[in-house]
């Protein structure tokens, strides 16, 4: 519960998403961040992306990639064993911790507010010799928590506002898009979680 503290108060902090469309650098800015803190986590059902969200390790991916008391955490050529801290089947979201270290953990944004309407930015993996490209789409109202993105992402795939920062995490692939969830509702789970030894 100790790790999980320092997580729960990064995600604390609040403020308005910007909605103005992505530029070309807000795109770049993405693709370096994702770069840069994207892993894989891999469990027994399965692997796929996960986004370093806390500086000691905390792992932000799909309840998909996990199993229910360990996983790993492939970072630096390193493949880390990793502790479950949260996984939700019904949010579709798990947090997990590798071994604790100094990570490069992404800005967060956390807003009470749905980012329904705001442009999101997600970086779409290459295939093959394909490059990986940050590309943007419109939020749109889901079923409440959820959120509907414009951005075809692997479950476990960050979403980034116009400024940088990670503001929802990729659960299902959704027609040509992807079905989110906001940070808000990962946030209120970890609340609980630790306010419940």
């Amino acid at each position: 519960m100790t790790r999980l503290l320092p997580l729960v108060l990064a995600l604390v902090s609040a403020g308005a998403l910007a909605a103005e469309k992505p530029t070309r650098a807000d795109l770049q800015k993405t693709l370096a961040l994702y770069e840069r803190s994207v892993v894989k986590v891999r469990g027994g059902r399965g692997a796929g992306p996960g986004i370093i969200v806390g500086a000691e390790g905390q792992v932000l991916t799909s309840v998909r990639h996990v199993d229910l008391e360990a996983a790993r955490v492939e970072f630096a050529g390193q493949s880390l064993p990793a502790t479950v801290v949260l996984a939700n089947a019904m949010l579709k979201v798990a947090v997990v911790a590798a071994p604790t270290g100094n990570y490069p953990a992404v800005p967060v944004q956390v807003s009470a507010a749905s980012p329904a309407g705001q442009w999101l930015i997600g970086v779409v993996p290459g295939k093959g010799r394909r490059q990986d490209t940050p590309t943007a789409g419109l939020a749109r109202e889901a079923p409440e928590p959820f959120i509907d993105v414009d951005v075809a992402l692997p479950p476990g795939s960050p979403l980034f506002d116009t400024r940088g920062r990670l503001v929802a995490v990729s659960v299902q692939r959704k027609g040509r898009g992807c079905r989110a969830l906001p940070l808000d509702a990962v946030k209120q789970q970890l609340v609980t979680r630790v306010a419940t030894p």
